[in-house]
Order: C-alpha cells, then sequence, then structure tokens
C-alpha cells in the first residue's frame, strides 16, 4: 500500500492509502482514522459507506466522526464508492458508474470488469484492515444514503462478519425506487429475481438481523421518495426487528444531517462492539 496522506486528528491519526486491487481490477483509495486508544491495543473497526458522488474523502472531512471516535476508541474506515481511473467504465450521469457503485458485484458490461463493491468491502479491503496494527476483529457498519443501503444489505448478507449496524438515510427500497432499478437493471441485468439480494426491506422482511439495527432518517430529505423510508420501517415492524427508526424533524440529506447525528451512531456502534 502506499501512503497518499496522514494528519493527527484528537490524539489519534487519520490516513489515506491506496492500494492496487485484485477484486477491482484498478487502484482504489480508501481512509482509516486510528484513534489514540489503539497504541494500548487492539480496538474495534466501524465501517462507514458513503454515497452517490462521494469519495473517502467526504464523510472523512465533513461527517465529523473522528473526535466521537477518539472518545470512544473506534478504527474508522472510510472506502470509496466506486472503481476509479482510466479505463473504467462510467456514464455522463452522477448516479451511475465511478461514485456510484452501489456496492454489488456488476454482471454486465460494460461495468462487470470493474465494479465488484460487494467483493471488495467484504473481502478485499477487509483483509488489508484486518491486517492493520492496532485493530482487534469486532465490526460495526454504518453509511449515508447509497452507503446506508450498503451497509444494510451487505451486513444481513453477512452477519458472521458485523457485530453492529445502523445506517443514515438509507436507500431503503432500491427495488422500487429510480435510485435502484436504473442501476440494479445496468450492473445486473433485466431479470429482476436477482435485485432482492441488494434491497434491505426485501432483505430485513426475510431473514431479519441478529441484533439490534440503529437508523436516522432526515424528515425533510428532499430525497424521500426516492429512499422510500416508510417501506424499511413496515420490514422492520412486520418482521417485529428490533431497531429504532428516528424521523429526525427539519433535517435534509446533506452532511450537516451526517454530523449531527455521527456522535450518536459512534457512541451506539461502541457500546456494542466494546
Amino acid at each position: 500500500m502506499e501512503i497518499v496522506s496522514q494528519n493527527r486528528s484528537f490524539g489519534g491519526t487519520q490516513s489515506v492509502y491506496k492500494h492496487p486491487s485484485n477484486t477491482c481490477g484498478c487502484e482504489m483509495t480508501f481512509a482509516v482514522y486510528m484513534p489514540p486508544q489503539a497504541k494500548d491495543g487492539p480496538v474495534p473497526v466501524l465501517w462507514y459507506l458513503s454515497g452517490l458522488t462521494c469519495t473517502h474523502e467526504n464523510a472523512m472531512t465533513k461527517g465529523g466522526f473522528q473526535e466521537h471516535a477518539a472518545k470512544h476508541g473506534l478504527a474508522v474506515v472510510f472506502p470509496d464508492t466506486s472503481p476509479r481511473g482510466e479505463g473504467v467504465a462510467n456514464d455522463e450521469a452522477y448516479d451511475l458508474g465511478q461514485g456510484a457503485g452501489f456496492y454489488v458485484n456488476a454482471t454486465r458490461d460494460p461495468w462487470k470488469p470493474h465494479f465488484q463493491m460487494y467483493d471488495y468491502i467484504t473481502s478485499e479491503l477487509r483483509s488489508i484492515v484486518e491486517g492493520m496494527e492496532g485493530v482487534n476483529g469486532k465490526h460495526g457498519i454504518t453509511g449515508h444514503s447509497m452507503g446506508g443501503h450498503g451497509a444494510l444489505t451487505l451486513a444481513i448478507r453477512n452477519p458472521e462478519l458485523y457485530d453492529s449496524l445502523s445506517a443514515f438515510a438509507p436507500i431503503a427500497h432500491p427495488t422500487q425506487s429510480d435510485w435502484g432499478r436504473k442501476q440494479l437493471s445496468a450492473y445486473l441485468g433485466d431479470d429482476e429475481s436477482g435485485w432482492a439480494a441488494h434491497d434491505s426491506t426485501l432483505l430485513l422482511e426475510e431473514h431479519g438481523w441478529k441484533g439490534d439495527i440503529l437508523v436516522d432518517q432526515g424528515a425533510s430529505d428532499q430525497f424521500l421518495d426516492l429512499l422510500k423510508p416508510e417501506a424499511l420501517a413496515a420490514a422492520i415492524a412486520k418482521r417485529r426487528q428490533s431497531a429504532t427508526f428516528r424521523m429526525q424533524e427539519g433535517y435534509d440529506h446533506s452532511y450537516f444531517f451526517v454530523n449531527s447525528f455521527a456522535g450518536d451512531h459512534v457512541a451506539w456502534h461502541a457500546e456494542r462492539l466494546t
């Protein structure tokens, strides 16, 4: 791995790395915040998956996670949202291609050679992170918007990999939303029977989650019709899933919303991971 940058933050270290990815077939970038407690022994890991158009940098600089992670002794991993670079397929629209990997393994060209974000997050990057000095085997996962979709689907499908789960304004029912149907058909094909494995509402109804879930959603989110939080809330009730689902009055879809509740989520994960 190549160290791109390292900065002192709240007694810990915020680092950015580049590495050649066998899974995605290109160079990938990710960031890790290591809290000061890691000097005294291994700490749990919180994964933060970002949303459409974001890179590793957005939440790293705007989310405000470092202060809370330092307080509670959690490392935080900020992956990129898609493969990038020359030769990687892209689209003129902001919601497809580079910056919009949707945390799936693409099976259709031109996306298939590089867009393998499901395996990248759950396998390749996880192995890299677990090999870092200062982390233990406890992992939680959260994310915002497309990243909230990723956090929920990856955790529900891989409960052995994650010990805690939360989401900020997730794309909750992508098989029935324009933020989902477009991308799932492009990456996976027109056979909708394969889409359900990437829909947190459908996954939760069928499988549930081994623990409790925290979801925060801005009540003034300008994308509510695309996110479909009511579908996820209904699935929680139908499954009788242990969960806290909070509609936050006056909050929109921005990083001001994420930053406002980042402390709650970090504390919530810390309680379950430590």
